[in-house]
């Protein structure tokens, strides 16, 4: 006879009854689910279910094991029809646990995990023991056959999302048992539990982006914590070119060299309209550096903030004689390069505690602040991955740590002095710090919520436009947290001095925007524009839907280059969401497999875009011990480009839509026409890449089938068309098209040449039509900001 399961009225979860050593629980519609009356009672399916199912210590979806040998501890609270909360008990209480959940064998899966204290990288495989310490998110889906290849696209995905619960934050991780455990830990020895029943969410779905999509909002609406990217205000920088003064100079930036860099980016056709400076315009003091003394690396990160001002180099001070490049102060300068070179917005960067090494004890700018030196204690889990000399010298040298009654007033009086500078926004850096010194404090997730709620009310307060950047924020103690923060860097940072992380960069951001994307607009970071990798980069971020600048050195750029992601007015053609991987790529190794290529997609308002990129053979993944050797004569790869890459096509196909698709490559200047669900291959060689506009093709008034691509000179074509209308009665037809951004050529396939073509009303503008491939160009006139262009059928 089948036994019933029920609700624990303690702690809050479901805790599995076992009769005659059978256990059963499953959830999700059509197979188990809470009455419509108050009856807590839970009946056993008499049929196979699509969602998760545990029986028998055995968790399963649509009939395929993902679990086996759930150990009697683990405890299951249900959440929706598709999802639940998953813990365990213990019996002794500790600051941190190590649970077990299950083995894990036969599937493909993805985790998101940190590497570093800061960073997270994506790693694929296909057992327990693939998981690495510290995953964030894991993504799998269950073998269908008996080997990898009888895999269908209609297999599940199952999604593990550790999450916070109450003061305890949790993560993933294997053992080389192939069992799937979660750690959870406060941070602080003197906050202790005995249980974790709520410590990673577990859902399923068909379709691995709306998986995603639809289990953050689940966690937004029950937590109540964050916030999803969509509802949050977008800071306008988002959407101009900027420029970024840390690889210019480093700690070094002065407001001559920043002078030279905005000059230079103007003068060559691609001004700068949003700037960051970056670390060294503060006023600091560094014990650990003593003038005549050689230096020591990372010596570096032991400076802290004397007070909330700028340094010499952007005033002048009584004891110096004005010198003509020296700024009376920060108000000045920034007020100067505004007038100057048109910029929009300035930002400047700050630590999340002030500085690397937090605030100066004692200092007359920051005693007001409380200030106390801490020495940061990492948790077991990050210690197993990748050391960070950061981190390692913050631990040696120790942090002034802001008394946190005192931590709101410290921002306010920081963001407040910066708006009086007529400062645009901030850099918020090194926020994971929190989690290493929160012993005594209130634990990690208490600390971390504190400070970001103060960061974020200041920001409001004083900031028009919600302008802040967050940086070194990957743990989930921030994610969970962001309530308005909208922008957050997504990947470890750009090195150009080292060529093996060129493409681990690009790979990174795409696969951690599957995860962060949910919740904010992911950050690329700065690239050079003149470097071996600039174009790889380049493209990455015309297909990333995020802000796009570099850091080159003043005179320092490939205007070529920069020319197709910037428009003459210094604005960009963002695309509409965070890039990702595309689906055939989430459980590939696209960095060291060998073999596979990546592509990231997107959609714009009117098409869809997707990059193609050869990230094998440059470099390695941290934290892995097997590799495979790519030799150099072997470096060509090829792989099939699909317009089905392209997730919520729909969205901009819309009606008239023929099924087929107008296929433009940035790369070799082609257009083809190619059904919705067919591919073509695409070779490329290390560190190539292309660009694919993907254009609906519309049948208007009944005869004429059209699609726009966009600005052909542009990485991102389609970024440019803003709206398509077709007008005319049955004798005639005019297809408008309304765009952004001149001084290049618009392109579109057309099944047949136009009679006239007129661009904002200037009649009888001249147009090419070419029959082979029905590719129309219209060139656009100099200093064409916005066009709308009529074809007349």
């Amino acid at each position: 006879m089948l036994q019933t399961t029920v609700f624990s009225p303690s702690p809050g979860a479901l805790q599995l009854n076992h009769n005659h050593n059978r256990r059963i629980f499953s959830w999700g519609r059509g197979s188990v689910g809470v009455n419509s009356s108050t009856s807590n009672t839970w009946r056993q399916s008499l049929f196979v279910s699509a969602k998760p199912v545990l029986e028998d210590g055995v968790l399963s979806v649509n009939g395929k094991e993902v679990l086996t040998k759930v150990p009697e501890n683990v405890v299951v609270t249900p959440l929706t029809n598709s999802s639940a909360f998953v813990g365990a008990t213990s019996e002794t209480a500790t600051s941190r646990h190590v649970f077990k959940l299950g083995v894990i064998r036969d599937v493909r899966l993805l985790s998101l995990f940190r590497f570093k204290l800061w960073w997270m990288i994506p790693r694929v495989g296909s057992t327990g023991s693939d998981i690495p310490v510290e995953t964030q998110m894991l993504l799998l889906q269950a073998k269908e056959g008996p080997d990898f290849d009888a895999l269908k696209e209609a297999a599940p995905y199952i999604l593990f999302l550790p999450v916070l619960d109450g003061e305890f934050r949790s993560s993933l991780q294997g053992n080389s048992s192939n069992e799937l455990e979660f750690c959870v830990e406060s941070g602080d020895p003197a906050i202790v539990t005995s249980q974790s029943p709520k410590a990673v969410f577990v859902n399923c779905g068909n379709h691995p982006f709306d998986l995603l999509k639809e289990s953050m909002k689940i966690l937004e609406k029950h937590f109540g914590t964050f916030s999803l990217r969509e509802s949050k205000q977008m800071p306008g920088m988002l959407d101009w070119f900027g420029w970024c003064t840390w690889d210019a100079f480093y700690q070094g930036v002065n407001p001559q060299g920043i002078r030279e860099g905005l000059e230079s980016l103007s003068q060559g056709g691609t001004p700068a309209k949003f700037l960051i400076i970056d670390d060294g315009w503060q006023d600091t003091s560094n014990e650990f550096q003593i003038e005549g003394e050689p230096f020591v690396e990372g010596s570096q990160f032991g400076g802290r903030l004397n007070s909330i001002q700028e340094n010499n180099k952007f005033r002048t001070t009584t004891n110096k004689e004005a010198e003509s490049e020296t700024p009376s102060g920060l108000k000045e300068f920034v007020s100067e390069i505004k007038a100057n070179f048109g910029l929009k917005y300035v930002y400047v960067w700050h630590a999340l505690l002030g500085y690397w090494g937090g605030l100066l004890p004692n200092a007359l700018g920051t005693k007001k602040y409380n200030p106390k030196l801490r020495y940061p204690v990492q948790s077991p889990g990050n210690l197993a991955n990748m050391r960070d000399l950061a981190m390692d010298c913050m631990e040696k040298y120790g942090v002034g740590a802001i008394d946190p009654a005192k931590v709101y007033q410290f921002y306010d009086d920081l963001h407040g002095y910066l708006v009086s500078q007529n400062v645009d926004g901030v850099k918020v850096d090194v926020q994971n710090i929190l989690e290493t010194i929160s012993t005594g404090l209130g634990g990690r997730v208490s600390l971390t919520r504190q400070f970001q709620q103060a960061l974020e009310k200041s920001i409001a307060t004083h900031f028009q436009d919600n302008s802040i950047i967050c940086c070194m924020g990957q743990s989930t103690d921030s994610i969970y947290h962001s309530k308005k923060s909208a922008i957050t860097r997504a990947s470890d940072d750009y090195y150009p001095e080292n060529p093996t992380t060129q493409t681990l960069h690009v790979a990174a951001v795409a696969f951690n925007s599957i995860f962060l994307g949910e919740v904010v607009v992911p950050d690329w970071d700065m690239f050079y524009s003149r470097h071996d990798a600039a174009e790889f980069h380049a493209a990455a971020r015309a297909v990333g839907g995020c802000g796009v600048y570099v850091s080159d050195k003043p005179g320092q750029h490939d205007f070529e280059i920069l020319k197709r992601l910037v428009l003459p007015d210094g604005s960009i053609l963002r695309a509409r969401y965070p890039g990702r991987p595309s689906r055939d790529c989430l459980f590939v190794d696209p960095v060291m497999d060998g073999k596979s290529l990546l592509k990231i997609w997107n959609l714009n308002k009117c098409n869809g875009v997707i990059g193609i990129f050869n990230c094998q053979g440059a470099g390695k993944w941290p934290c892995v011990e097997n590799i495979v050797e790519v030799k150099a004569s072997a470096a060509e790869l090829s792989g099939q480009v699909s317009p089905a890459d392209i997730e919520y096509f729909e969205e901009v196909s819309g009606k008239h839509w023929t099924g087929d698709c107008a296929v433009y490559s940035f790369t070799k200047g082609c257009l083809s026409r190619l059904p919705k669900d067919k591919s073509f291959e695409v070779t490329l060689k290390l560190l190539q890449c292309d660009v694919f506009t993907v254009s609906p093709i519309k049948v208007y008034k009944q005869e004429i089938e059209f699609a726009a691509i966009g600005l052909l000179n542009m990485y991102n074509s389609g970024g440019a068309v803003e709206a398509i209308d077709c007008f005319g009665d049955e004798s005639s037809c005019e297809i408008h098209i309304k765009g952004r951004g001149g001084a290049g050529s618009f392109g579109a396939y057309s099944s047949l040449k136009p009679k006239a073509c007129s661009v904002n009303s200037i009649d009888e503008e001249e147009f090419e039509f070419r029959g082979e491939d029905n590719l129309l160009t219209v060139t656009l006139p100099p200093r064409t900001s916005c066009w709308n262009i009529i074809l007349s059928y």
